[in-house]
């Protein structure tokens, strides 16, 4: 499985999971948040194969509507990006300074963007 897609599918799922029904948010959390192969799921639930195959379609398919049509995890990442942008130039700042009250200020300031991105 290619990582990008996993780390795709588990970021939409924690936006936009509680949209799945309560069958699709366990068969895809099993098959990309556990890592669970298709038959261990199927033996899991009692389901055939190919039900959690096309369950897992189906919910991967939904996710990618939910972001097209809603746009959070878009909207995050960019977010995400500009307080990346603020905090490397407040770190630029920091070593351009060299007025100690002035400084903690501007560490203050890294400190609430640091909190904001994570």
């Amino acid at each position: 499985m290619e990582i990008q897609k996993v780390v795709e599918i588990s970021e939409l799922l924690d936006i936009y999971g509680k949209l799945l029904t309560k069958k699709q948010l366990e068969v895809i959390e099993q098959y990309y948040n556990e890592d669970l192969s298709l038959t261990e799921i199927s033996e899991n639930l009692e389901i055939s194969r190919q039900a959690v195959y096309d369950t897992i379609k189906r919910s991967e398919k939904l996710l990618y509507e939910y972001e097209k049509n809603i746009g959070f995890k878009k909207l995050k990442d960019k977010r995400l990006k500009e307080i990346n942008d603020i905090l490397i130039s407040l770190n630029k700042l920091r070593k351009s300074v060299d007025n100690e009250d002035f400084l903690n200020k501007v560490d203050s300031i890294i400190d609430y963007c640091e909190g904001l991105s994570e």
